[in-house]
């Protein structure tokens, strides 16, 4: 299958890939080049696992074809806690960040899954690499050895650039849940220059001129996005939180539009736009509490906390009193 559209690999080939990373896997090294060369060239496209389990994942099975020379039986084993690992379905199918983060995340070592402390018979003799420590140093590279990371000099670049457009912008483009995040910055005194987004400068240009117009906007916009090292400028998405920061940052967009009364494509004057946000949302919680277990692609650390968050509360204060509401 295309790379654009999508590939499909069987669970145990992931885990081989960290090894290929981590030396020199003794098998399927030409199946393993082409997943992390298709990963480095597309680091979100979709990644379907797939393996041999019949019954009600029969639908799935893909056929023996990519089998190991350890047989059958361990073949399937395998694949099934390696998926038992990640808390995933056979047939499941996620953006490769995802799973690569999950994979570094939740599987520490290949002891018990490629090999096994006792050999019972030559059916499960394991895999000849499952001891050589090869998945153990891929895994201490981190996500950046299987998907780079945006070049520092792009970052400042496109800072620059986004800041010029945001100054003579009317209006200026910001994502709705974004407005809660500059107002906590704002409570924990951050201020221009911020590396990571436009936030602290959007807030001083608010400051100078209560008036500036806001558009809401879906997506890990341009205009205040731009800088962020978890944004993915060809798909205008954000990938924070293990790579799954789109999903629960649509929800927290929606969430706000909701308690605001407004939508997408909605204009409105700052002074006017933040003071219905004080009025309606006297914490964060409501749009940022989030309370899935862990793995989920809905985790997100930001949505962690039970009480509403300080800064929130702090930078509030403060803005009222700046902005004369």
């Amino acid at each position: 299958m295309p790379a654009d559209v999508g590939i499909t690999v069987r669970p145990y080939q992931l885990v081989c890939s960290v090894c290929a990373r981590g030396g020199k896997a003794a098998s399927v090294s030409e199946s393993v080049g082409a997943i992390l060369a298709a990963v480095q060239d597309a680091p979100d496209l979709p990644v379907t696992l797939s393996c041999n389990v019949g019954e009600v994942f029969a639908y799935q099975d893909p056929g023996t074809a990519d089998d190991t020379p350890e047989g059958a039986e361990f073949n399937v084993r395998r694949d099934l806690e390696i998926l038992h690992k990640l808390n995933l379905e056979p047939g499941c199918t996620l953006p490769a960040r995802i799973l690569y983060h999950r994979l570094l995340d939740r599987i520490e070592t290949v002891a018990g899954i490629c090999g096994y402390p006792r050999v019972t018979s030559d059916a499960w003799e394991g895999c000849p690499d499952a001891g050589s420590g090869n998945y153990e140093r891929g895994r201490a590279l981190g996500i950046s050895a299987f998907i780079p990371p945006r070049p520092v000099g792009e970052l400042e670049r496109e800072k620059a650039a986004s800041l010029e457009a945001m100054y003579q912008a009317s209006p200026v483009h910001v994502r709705p849940h974004i407005l809660l995040c500059a107002v906590c910055q704002y409570g924990n005194g951050i201020r221009p220059p911020y590396a990571e987004d436009n936030l602290p400068e959007l807030i001083q240009v608010i400051l100078k001129k209560p008036e500036t117009l806001i558009l809401l906007v879906a997506g890990a916009d341009w205009m205040m996005c731009a800088p962020c090292p978890y944004r993915v400028p060809g798909i205008n998405g954000c990938v924070n939180q293990l790579g799954s920061g789109g999903l629960p940052n649509r929800m927290r967009d929606l969430r706000m539009l909701q308690k605001l009364g407004l939508s997408f494509g909605d204009v409105r004057p700052a002074r006017e736009l933040f003071r219905l946000i004080f009025e309606r949302l006297p914490g964060t919680l409501d749009i940022c509490r989030l309370e899935p277990a862990k793995p989920s692609v809905w985790w997100d650390g930001c949505g962690a906390p039970a009480e509403n968050s300080e800064s929130y509360n702090k930078g509030k204060q403060q803005l009222m009193i700046d902005l004369g509401i």
